[in-house]
């Protein structure tokens, strides 16, 4: 069983990578997960075939390997989790989220890693 404690406080921080991985995945875990998907992520997904269980696998069970990056909002980071997807023979992809209070996480998008 994972518990995950959330910051009480409106920002989350900035994580270095292995933290990031560690939080996403508890995050994931959590069955109070509030998770949103863009408009972009969700053509995406159905663009590459795509389903929910292999972006939450990814979540749960992906690594951060990359800093993050900043936002529009100040107290923000966009982070890049990796991980293989059980439903497309063995690709890996890569998700691009938002963490943020609650827990929450928004899906910003979702690619395959081995296309730039």
């Amino acid at each position: 069983m994972v518990i995950y404690v959330w910051p009480m406080k409106a920002g989350l921080g900035k994580w270095n990578p292995g933290d990031a991985s560690r939080h996403l995945n508890a995050m994931a875990a959590d069955a109070k997960l509030d998770l949103s998907l863009t408009l972009h992520a969700r053509e995406r997904m159905t663009e590459r075939g795509l389903i929910m269980g292999d972006v939450l696998h990814v979540l749960r069970s992906g690594f951060v390997y990359e800093e993050p990056e900043a936002t529009t909002r100040p107290d923000l980071w966009k982070y890049k989790i990796e991980g293989l997807s059980p439903n497309s023979y063995g690709r890996h992809i890569r998700v691009v989220v938002i963490p943020g209070p609650g827990p929450s996480v928004k899906i910003v998008t979702v690619m395959w890693k081995d296309e730039r």
